[in-house]
């Protein structure tokens, strides 16, 4: 697979990432022999980017990853770089952006995935005045000082929250929903960061699935997956389900993108390579609930950069269908 820098990480890593959301909850029922299995098929792909928030299933996700790479670790193979996330346990309220939480919530990170220093701690989209709070980085300052962290990044919702990041010394990484139906961040977010040194990484690439091409109008979602209860942002942003698109529309422009798709390439590898074909872009990091989709994520990592009229049609898709519902959201 190949591999791209986090220059203030000091890390290179796979360009296609596991994200381990579906690992914790909100994604229906995963068990842990079957978390583990998708953790080993994604790095016996060559995947060396897991990313994690002490959030899923209240650090269900996290506790998983430990123990897988408690064992993998002892083995000879790639080093694994381990991203987590921080801040969505308490009240999205700005004054608990503090020092002392930092610490308790790292150390609760620390102890869940079984480290003494954390690979990469993001901000959890916090609320936006925290962007811009210089106490804010100072005390993540610390806490590379203190040897907990590595290096700190922020997981954003909005463009200019990720550009307030990019603006400060010390961001390795900012995450940011980007996909064929999310192309805002091309515009400001990926030549700031690329200019910066700074490490994008691309989250939500599928869209919450509706880009895997394996949906249509008659698919239902169990109880406890966010795609049936937060459809309206009823749980949390609405961008963060489906990228704030649509369903039903979300379904047409994948009909039209799916004649861009490679010969031999499923859609999912399809949106996968497209992200990939964005300069500035260090990780993709699509989730998987099991070893097959974590495999054939993977495989996107091994497909030739789409031609110019493949991105050219993209960019009209998304001009036509998607634009008038979410460009100006984000």
């Amino acid at each position: 697979m190949e591999n791209r820098t986090f220059s203030r990480l000091g890390r290179t890593v796979g360009v296609i990432g596991l994200g381990a959301w579906q690992l914790g909850a909100d994604w229906g029922d995963v068990s842990e022999a079957d978390a583990h299995a998708t953790l080993q098929a994604a790095v016996d792909s060559g995947v060396t980017f897991i990313d994690t928030a002490d959030v899923y299933g209240d650090g269900r996700s996290e506790q998983i990853i430990g123990s897988f790479i408690k064992r993998f670790q002892s083995a000879d193979g790639p080093q694994l770089t381990v991203a987590t996330k921080m801040g969505r346990r308490m009240a999205q309220e700005v004054g608990n952006y503090t020092l002392d939480n930092f610490r308790a919530w790292t150390d609760r990170s620390r102890a869940n995935l079984g480290v003494d220093t954390l690979d990469l701690v993001q901000l959890h989209c916090p609320p936006t005045p925290v962007f811009s709070a210089g106490e804010v980085y100072d005390a993540l300052d610390t806490l590379v000082e203190e040897k907990r962290i590595r290096a700190y990044g922020v997981s954003v919702e909005k463009v200019d929250e990720a550009l307030a990041a990019i603006a400060r010394p010390g961001t390795a990484s900012v995450q940011i929903i980007l996909n064929a139906l999310r192309l805002k961040p091309l515009e400001r977010v990926l030549p700031a960061a690329e200019e910066a040194g700074v490490g994008i990484i691309a989250r939500v690439p599928l869209a919450s699935g509706l880009l895997s091409g394996r949906y249509d109008e008659n698919t239902t979602f169990a109880a406890d997956d966010h795609r049936n209860y937060n459809r309206q942002g009823a749980a949390f942003d609405v961008g963060e389900t489906f990228s704030g698109v649509d369903f039903a529309i979300g379904l047409e422009a994948v009909r039209r993108l799916r004649p861009l798709v490679p010969a031999g390439a499923t859609m999912a590898q399809f949106a996968l390579r497209w992200i990939l074909d964005q300069p500035g872009v260090t990780v993709a990091i699509p989730g998987a609930r099991n070893s097959s989709q974590a495999e054939g994520n993977a495989a996107a990592a091994g497909l030739a950069p789409l031609p110019a009229e493949s991105l050219a049609a993209v960019t009209a898709v998304y001009d036509e269908l998607i634009r008038p519902q979410v460009h100006d959201k984000w």
